[in-house]
């Protein structure tokens, strides 16, 4: 793969500017803040540069936006502020950065075929079939992300390969759509629900189990929505599945294979969630700075334990050549969207929408906050704005504003409406590359799908959020 210089030095500047920030998180130097914020900046000319201007329209926007909040509406020096704000999304760049090594271990060994292989005499029915893939989607994203989609899209349609239509398609693309959007509700290595945790201050432990109680109702009432949709379809899906798990069968490994790596794989989910979770707990130590650090020690574990240095060492020189320079967009996203929260911050702008809120709440007494913060999340995600980029913005300014609510709650609404986006916004990458996966239109992968299925997701959290607010 030709590399072009721009690129070299991009990811060169990323490296170091993601590298400054680990180092200087616990050294704490001034000379070190203002060298990695002027990476920062140069990291945002170097991917102005490798993405052209017409590409580049977002971060220009928002980096354009917030200095010049920043020069008529802030105190103090422009320089010291921009700093501030260049500095501002370092700690999610930071764990953006390393959570692609999670991939490399699920990449090292069959996991995901053993355990569908294990699985195949549980999944003999359409609703089991779907509510395998919704699960196995679920626990895939929290090691892939949304690179869990094309992953679980090719196993499913190796296993379907004999099955054509919309309504297989449907059936699919919504299972696999709808199980990544949950996992924002509460998955730890999801970096929007990392920071939002971080930035509100919420319990963990709280936040956590409320989202997956949440994402655990929401399977069902899907695969309620798959059973409405089989019927409107008129297909006997569980014949065709019966008939594929048979053929493929006859091809499957030994079972004393398949348990162990089933195991192997339970073992690593657990070990990385909990070791997450415990340190956490027992030590004053940021979310987003033990998150990339416990990743990288246990995958060099990994690595290590199966004698496979050498694969670690290769896939890292990998992720560094084309990896890094690759990220740079989001990146620079990301940073610019720091400069703009720190003006917005700065200015004030948090105190002034509550106060708008609480204007409207003397006609309308029973509207908060929490009803229109998913809304805001949606119609952002429908202006392209991806749920991590809409997640710094919203929550970057929440977490300046004491509002009368469990900061846990104020994560269900923020993220809630992060899912929803997902569903049904065709700008958003999920969406996006499910339907460079499956051939059909982002509307119709995302709006026209799962329009419905959003609403009453929308309803049911905010039941849920209400309730507890009033109670």
């Amino acid at each position: 793969m030709n590399v072009t210089t721009d690129a070299k030095l991009l990811r060169f500047v990323i490296f170091l500017y993601v590298l400054l920030y680990f180092v200087n998180y616990f050294l704490k130097m001034d000379v070190l803040t203002a060298i990695q914020a002027t990476l920062g900046l140069i990291m945002l000319v170097l991917a102005g540069v490798s993405f052209r201007v017409k590409h580049f329209k977002l971060p220009l926007f928002l980096f354009l936006t917030g200095s010049v909040i920043m020069v008529l509406f802030t105190d103090g020096p422009f320089l010291g502020n921009l700093q501030s704000g260049l500095l501002q999304m370092s700690n999610i760049i930071g764990l953006l950065a390393v959570v692609p090594m999670i991939s490399w271990v699920l990449r090292s060994e069959p996991y995901i075929e053993e355990i569908i292989g294990l699985a195949h005499n549980f999944l003999n029915t359409s609703r089991k079939f779907y509510s395998g893939i919704l699960v196995f989607t679920h626990i895939i994203a929290y090691f892939l992300l949304f690179g869990s989609i094309p992953m679980m899209y090719e196993f499913v349609n190796n296993i379907l390969k004999n099955e054509r239509g919309e309504a297989w398609e449907k059936f699919k693309g919504t299972a696999l759509l709808r199980a990544f959007a949950l996992s924002t509700l509460w998955v730890i290595s999801i970096p929007s629900f990392a920071y939002a945790v971080e930035a509100l201050d919420a319990s963990l432990f709280t936040t956590m189990m409320q989202g997956l109680i949440t994402a655990a109702a929401a399977m069902i009432v899907a695969i309620g929505f798959s059973y409405a949709e089989e019927r409107h379809y008129s297909v006997d899906l569980t014949a065709a599945i019966n008939t594929e798990l048979d053929r493929m069968r006859e091809d499957a490994s030994d079972k004393k294979q398949q348990i162990r790596k089933a195991l192997e794989f339970g073992f690593l989910f657990i070990s990385l969630f909990g070791t997450i979770f415990f340190i956490y707990s027992i030590m004053n130590v940021e979310l987003m700075v033990l998150i990339p650090i416990v990743i990288l020690i246990w995958s060099t574990s990994y690595f290590l334990i199966k004698k496979r240095p050498k694969r670690q060492l290769d896939e890292a020189q990998d992720y560094y050549r084309y990896g890094l320079s690759g990220k740079g967009y989001q990146f620079s996203v990301l940073t610019a969207a720091g400069v703009l929260i720190f003006g917005l911050n700065q200015m004030g702008i948090g105190t002034v929408i509550v106060d708008g809120i609480y204007a409207l709440q003397e006609f309308v007494p029973f509207i908060n906050i929490l009803y229109f913060l998913p809304l805001i999340v949606i119609v952002l995600g429908f202006m392209g704005l991806g749920p991590l980029t809409v997640m710094v913005l919203v929550a970057g300014i929440l977490e300046d504003i004491s509002l009368p609510y469990p900061p846990e709650l104020v994560v269900l609404a923020v993220t809630s409406g992060s899912a929803i986006s997902i569903l049904v916004s065709p700008l958003l990458m999920p969406v996006i590359v499910l339907s460079d996966t499956n051939g059909l239109s982002p509307l119709k992968n995302g709006f026209k799908h799962n329009y419905k299925y959003a609403i009453v997701l929308y309803v049911m959290v905010q039941i849920y959020i209400q309730f507890m607010v009033y109670v």
